[in-house]
């Protein structure tokens, strides 16, 4: 299994679109991430509205739709980045063009809201990358996080070795081609046309902030839609920020025993703790790419290209 549409490596001298598909943000805080970019040769262009600020969002669903439309057309740019996640791009969606944002040769760089984007590239044969949001280069990071973005950027390997590796739940070994991102978005998109479609993939699942309870409903809705089980393997990151908010009125349970007694049953392969999502130092994943899961070894590996050389 390949993915049907790979991007095309970002070439030397390649221009980074820098958008805001969700939640607003400012001009200095993507900064370092363009300095980042000059670094690496590339060229950062923010576009018109990246920066707009209207209700909670980075300006209204048309103008966000058409930055990210615009990136997509537009011959000079190589690679589509958002700013930051938060909330609202699945208002997006009516104003989108998903066959062409699949087929553009162009990465969609981000995650936690980004998320509903890459269902729906992954969805219609494409590739995302599923990897830190422009405005993460104000924290320091391990080198690791960047060599794993650089090196999906230009169709490399996305797994460095210094990258930690996650940890067994249940054993066993998986193909399939790489979906998921942010729990919070794959329940959400359960019955839109281009939501999560788990058959035959290996799903990653990670969020941030989530009570204990809502982890365990988002987990059982998922279960209970009868499609989580026709996947092949399950990639856990961390539910950050979710142990040690239970609402007293109803009690809790540490993530980790949420997670395993929802998946358990499901008999499919298991890793818990890799590098991705919500924490500080996180690898970038190319959503819609083949790969294949160890749980025993606690890696991913990638099994073919997921970029494509230019016409």
């Amino acid at each position: 299994m390949r993915p049907r549409f790979p991007f095309h490596p970002v070439p030397d001298r390649g221009t980074v679109a820098l958008i805001s598909p969700s939640s607003a943000t400012k001009a200095e805080e993507v900064q370092n991430a363009i300095k980042w970019l000059e670094g690496e040769g590339l060229k950062g262009r923010p576009m018109p509205h990246a920066f707009d600020n209207f209700r909670f969002f980075a300006g209204t669903d048309e103008d966000r739709a058409k930055d990210l439309m615009d990136a997509a057309k537009d011959p000079e740019v190589h690679a589509i980045w958002c700013c930051r996640g938060g909330y609202g791009a699945h208002r997006l969606f009516p104003f989108l063009d998903f066959k062409l944002l699949a087929t553009c040769g162009k990465p969609l760089i981000g995650f936690s809201d980004i998320t509903a984007l890459h269902l729906a590239i992954v969805r219609r044969g494409g590739v995302g990358l599923h990897g830190p949001v422009a405005t993460q280069l104000n924290r320091e990071r391990e080198p690791w996080v960047w060599e794993s973005l650089h090196n999906c950027l230009r169709g490399g390997d996305p797994i460095p070795a210094a990258a930690p590796k996650g940890k067994m739940l249940v054993p066993g070994k998986a193909e399939g081609l790489l979906d998921g991102g942010c729990l919070t978005l794959l329940a959400d998109s359960i019955g839109m046309p281009l939501g999560l479609d788990p058959k035959g993939k290996i799903i990653l699942i990670e969020d941030t902030g989530e009570r204990p309870h809502r982890v365990d409903a988002m987990l059982t809705h998922l279960i209970q839609g009868g499609r989580l089980k026709e996947a092949r393997g399950i990639v856990i990151g961390q539910m950050v920020d979710t142990d040690g908010t239970a609402d007293p009125s109803i009690g809790g349970a540490p993530w980790r025993e949420i997670v395993e007694e929802r998946l358990k049953p499901l008999g499919l392969p298991v890793i818990t703790d890799y590098p991705f999502g919500h924490i500080r130092h996180l690898v970038t994943l190319p959503v819609g790419a083949a790969v294949e899961m160890d749980s025993e070894a606690g890696t991913l590996r990638f099994k073919g290209p997921y970029t494509r050389s230019r016409d």
